[in-house]
């Protein structure tokens, strides 16, 4: 697969029946030997010190990445306000990643709309605090607008293009044109839903269509029955030169 593609699943489970993975080493290790790429979404419910960090980055590959998400004390619990301690204390611990650490997840609470001003001067702490590439996931319909996607390129934050989407620009890219970043958490149901090939097949052909000027990074969510590991799987398959079956 292509360097500027990295497709994964948020975690690093996944059914023991999917033989692919190697028998030997840890989940991560398993995981690691197949996806280039993983999204940590239990930074959002809990810290983890640096060194866990640490032993995570050593134990994958040279050129594994891990997105890693914002802590919810953050988006859900100050709403972006306020937020210097907390963000000093993540960048820290999450900074145990060295070379290996990949786009920071920004996700916000679906009743938290776009306000110009907060917005504005939450980004400007956070780029003063950090230079890590960052998308940010909005889930109130305000924030798909000219003020927002202004704000978001002017700081280099991506918007996440999500599935399923609040409104149909949340289904797009947008923000900063770096990185683009894809969440599928599946739908009509969502954590549970999988993607078949009519939905995998076109994305992957954008998904080639959008590298070289921009990284292009996708995580399956849909992993409460276990789809988001087969999913990634197919996709993977579906962007990696050479036929596919």
């Amino acid at each position: 697969m292509p360097e500027d593609i990295r497709i994964g699943t948020a975690g690093w489970s996944f059914p023991r029946a999917l033989e692919v993975f190697p028998a030997g080493g840890s989940g991560l290790e398993r995981y690691a030997a197949v996806f280039n790429a993983v999204e940590i979404n239990s930074s959002f419910y809990r810290p983890h010190q640096r060194k866990t960090y640490e032993r995570w980055a050593a134990s994958t590959p040279a050129g594994f990445r891990f997105g890693v998400k914002v802590p919810r004390t953050i988006t859900h619990e100050r709403r972006l306000v306020d937020i210097a301690e907390p963000v000093a204390r993540f960048l820290d611990e999450c900074g145990g990643l060295g070379g290996k650490l990949g786009p920071l997840l920004i996700q916000l609470p679906p009743s938290l709309g776009f306000d110009a001003g907060i917005v504005e001067r939450f980004l400007a702490a956070w780029r003063k605090a950090t230079t890590a590439a960052t998308v940010l996931e909005p889930r109130h319909p305000t924030w798909f607008d000219a003020p927002a996607e202004t704000l978001l390129r002017t700081f280099e934050v991506a918007q996440v293009a999500a599935d399923p989407a609040v409104v149909q620009a949340a289904a797009e890219p947008g923000g900063w044109s770096g990185l683009t970043y894809r969440r599928l958490h599946g739908s009509p149901a969502m954590y549970a839903t999988s993607y078949d090939d009519g939905r995998l097949e076109p994305l992957a052909e954008r998904i080639g269509g959008e590298t070289g000027a921009a990284q292009s990074w996708c995580i399956f969510d849909n992993t409460q029955f276990g789809a988001a590991a087969a999913d990634a799987l197919r996709l993977t398959a579906l962007t990696s030169p050479g036929p596919v079956r």
